[in-house]
């Protein structure tokens, strides 16, 4: 049997993953320059500082994944995923771009934005479960749980680079720019798409166009305690822990009362946090159980801190606290549930994470957005910091209950059905 490679970025040593991997920076530059100044938009030229419209603007992106589910990962799951990314890159790419001429030209509405946020929804419900699953056909089983890892690395350099220069971008030539700025960037990632050498794509089994086929991944989650315990705690987290731009935008502009380079500088700020938790994931050989328990209880208790802390210096350190913990868990989930599914049902079950992570918002984000607007920011942080603690104690009670039955913490050292259990 072959050992596997060791090193933190042992995954770019593959052709096709540093080919994508560079793509993917770039243009995830352009998304984080995007999100900070839809934010803005929003919060400050198209409103009163209304974190509620905010909330409303994530719910549109984010809810789509929750609704087109059963057919989002049935996708990602039975067509060419690179074909399938190839459409959906081009169409986000055309949508900044549009929003971008919108604001530039001055017609700018609010509903505008929502109808496009809407689009861009429907667009990455299907984008996302391709694109995470895709990973695992650059590189292989053997290195799939690294070049997670160094996904969600590149991805936090992106938050760390791309928020400060959508600061600089809108106090210099304004929001619109930051949009056009994106749309430019998803040429990489495209060019990456095209580069790949396709024969040496590590090609898992397709589902299998069945009658069943879009509720087969249900049925399979709904056998596996592991993986239910880790979708609970998700959406706890997800639905009213990670609402990032409300917090940060709120705290920065009705708390400290800075300009858009400094509240670009604190998601900076909490993107060190996040890359650095991003390379510590990549240290590791594989991923355990105890590593999302830990995230979800340190990311409560970062949010509480935050919440509390005088000055925005001192917010942006507990941000730094926030982002180490915040990408723990949301990588172990990702690693968990990729290297513990069964090839053929991988897009499907990722399309769950997704739906759980970012479906909740529509439910979470105008709740947070409420209490921010109705009992201040400070508050608002306080609901995160609740269900970071929540979802450590429901991990929590899943990994008593396995020792108890098998007197052995949780692990994913054996095979059932050609996919590892989480132990």
């Amino acid at each position: 049997m072959i050992a596997p490679s060791r090193g933190v970025f042992r995954s770019l040593r593959n052709h096709n993953y540093r080919i994508w991997a560079g793509g993917a920076l770039v243009s995830n530059i352009g998304t984080w320059m995007q999100r900070i100044a839809q934010d803005w938009l929003v919060l400050t030229q198209l409103t009163e500082h209304n974190a509620v419209a905010v909330g409303i603007v994530m719910a549109l992106q984010y809810g789509p994944h929750f609704i087109l589910l059963p057919f989002t990962g049935y996708a990602a799951d039975l067509l060419d995923r690179r074909k399938l990314l190839l459409a959906t890159q081009a169409a986000m790419g055309l949508l900044a771009g549009s929003l971008g001429l919108l604001t530039v030209t001055g017609v700018i509405q609010l509903w505008q934005v929502y109808v496009i946020a809407l689009i861009q929804g429907c667009v990455t419900a299907f984008d996302a479960p391709a694109r995470h699953t895709f990973v695992s056909e650059l590189v292989g089983e053997t290195d799939l749980s690294n070049a997670v890892a160094l996904n969600s690395t590149s991805f936090n350099a992106a938050r760390m680079i791309g928020p400060a220069a959508a600061g600089l971008t809108i106090a210099a030539v304004g929001t619109g720019w930051a949009f056009l700025i994106n749309a430019a960037s998803f040429v990489a990632v495209l060019g990456s798409l095209t580069l790949l050498r396709v024969g040496d794509l590590h090609c898992s089994g397709k589902a299998e166009r069945t009658r069943g086929g879009l509720v087969e991944g249900f049925r399979y989650v709904s056998r596996r305690a592991d993986l239910k315990t880790i979708l609970l705690m998700l959406f706890l987290v997800g639905t009213f822990g990670m609402n990032f731009p409300i917090f940060i935008s709120t705290m920065s502009v009705t708390v400290f009362h800075a300009g858009p380079g400094q509240y670009g500088l604190l998601t900076s700020m909490m993107a060190i946090g996040t890359i650095s938790g991003a390379l510590l994931a990549a240290r590791r050989e594989r991923p355990r159980f105890v590593f999302l328990v830990v995230g979800a209880a340190v990311f409560g208790i970062g949010c509480a801190l935050a919440a509390v802390m005088p000055d925005y210096l001192l917010f942006g350190g507990a941000l730094v606290i926030i982002g180490v913990s915040a990408l723990t868990f949301s990588n172990s989930t990702n690693s968990l549930m990729q290297t513990s599914t069964d090839p053929t049902m991988r897009g499907r079950v990722m399309a769950m994470r997704l739906a759980i992570a970012l479906g909740g918002t529509p439910l979470g984000a105008p709740i947070v957005g409420w209490v921010a607007d109705r009992f201040g920011p400070r508050w608002a942080l306080g609901v995160g910091a609740a269900a970071g603690v929540a979802a450590a104690m429901v991990g929590l009670i899943y990994v008593l209950r396995r020792r108890s039955e098998r007197t052995a913490a949780p692990d994913f050292t054996q095979r059932r059905s050609g996919a590892n259990r989480i132990r």
